[in-house]
């Protein structure tokens, strides 16, 4: 029988990425609430460009959740409303 031989070329850079997107994923998917900076992360938007633009828009505002002076939102719902909203530009 004759030995096979196979050579496999991995790219480390594309597997770190690939890994990376995976778990920026299984990450997402556990938020519940969300405040203005992670909201900023997300939606590569600056803070006062979503304030000015996104947060008073009542589709948004419902999703909303405040605590004296601190302001979460709700990680589906408010990024269904802002794909809405985004969508009508």
């Amino acid at each position: 029988m004759i030995p096979a031989n196979i050579a496999v070329n991995i790219d480390k850079n594309e597997v770190r990425k690939y890994i990376e997107k995976r778990l920026d994923e299984e990450v997402r998917e556990a938020f519940l609430l969300i405040d203005l900076k992670k909201m900023s992360e997300l939606l590569c938007m600056s803070e006062r460009h979503i304030t000015e633009e996104l947060l008073h828009d009542p589709r948004v505002k419902v999703c909303e959740v405040r605590k004296n002076r601190k302001r979460w939102w709700f990680y589906k719902p408010v990024l269904e409303a802002i794909e809405t909203v985004v969508s009508e530009w």
